[in-house]
């Protein structure tokens, strides 16, 4: 029975008799809603692709094609030109690192606050949390000013440290949950063994923690690599990063959508498929935690 049956299925079940009335059968209009949800996400992202492929003049057409006439003219003169390539090895480097760097100091920092209360914590918490609530509008000048006297403008460095402005309080807030999940009892049998404080962290609270650690490092390398302000005020041309290369294209009144398009297809669809196959960890990892 349970192996034919889901756990969203078993529900209104008689279980003396064996004889469960399933309502997971979808209705018209649960279906209607969903396809036009799913192409309303999905059009953009289509539009942007074939625009991409498509030939300029047909690109202007009054009458668009929801087909259009294929060409790859546009990814061959973006390649021709280089820039592309530079800029989406600098978006790895810069969200590897930047993630990585996140993570070594976000986590034993979500550990510390799961599990030991000491004076003025709850500050401490709003201090990293309220990190979140600045616009980046509001700070992007001072940082400016900050990188020109340091000399770090167009460097991999005022983009790492600057992301972590918003990458620490995010796994702060996400791994601070994982570590509450696990009781502390857990932690007590391991003093009692004899392990020490970093040890009972690394070995028996990081590995029970994984999936949604795991969950904060995919959320920060996705939000480090679609960043855009502080990767176009602050970058030139060492440290470009694949989103500003799009945004190149646009110069006052003369757009090249080609270009643009394709450029911005090669930026998204690596993000689009690494989200499409960890879809159910970041599902999983996410909803740890909220059962008890």
């Amino acid at each position: 029975f349970f192996k034919q049956k889901t756990a969203y299925e078993i529900r209104n079940c008689d279980w003396s008799s064996d004889v469960c009335s399933s309502d997971l059968k979808i209705r018209p209009w649960e279906a209607l809603f969903g396809l036009i949800l799913m192409s309303t996400i999905l059009f953009p992202v289509y539009w942007m692709m074939i625009t991409g492929v498509r030939p300029q003049l047909e690109t202007f057409d009054s009458n668009p094609k929801l087909l259009p006439t294929f060409t790859f003219e546009h990814y061959r003169e973006i390649i021709q030109e280089g820039s592309i390539i530079t800029g989406l090895i600098n978006s790895i480097l810069i969200s590897s690192i930047s993630t990585a760097i996140a993570l070594v100091l976000g986590v034993p920092a979500a550990y510390v606050l799961a599990r030991w209360d000491f004076k003025r914590k709850s500050d401490l918490w709003f201090w990293i949390i309220s990190n979140r609530f600045i616009s980046p509008i509001a700070v992007v000048l001072p940082f400016f000013l900050i990188a020109i006297n340091l000399n770090l403008v167009d460097t991999y460095w005022i983009m790492i440290i600057i992301y972590q402005t918003f990458a620490i309080p995010f796994v702060v807030w996400l791994s601070l949950d994982q570590f509450k999940a696990i009781p502390k009892e857990v932690d007590e049998a391991a003093s009692v063994d004899g392990a020490s404080v970093f040890k009972t962290f690394v070995r028996i609270n990081l590995p029970i923690a994984v999936p949604g650690i795991s969950v904060s490092a995919i959320l920060v390398f996705v939000a480090c690599w679609n960043e855009l302000l502080f990767a176009q005020i602050l970058t030139r041309s060492e440290a470009i990063t694949g989103p500003v290369v799009a945004l190149g294209y646009m110069s006052g009144y003369d757009i090249r959508w080609g270009p643009m398009m394709a450029t911005s297809t090669l930026v998204v669809l690596p993000i689009l498929l690494f989200a499409a196959i960890l879809s159910k960890n970041l599902v999983r990892g996410l909803a740890m935690g909220a059962i008890k």
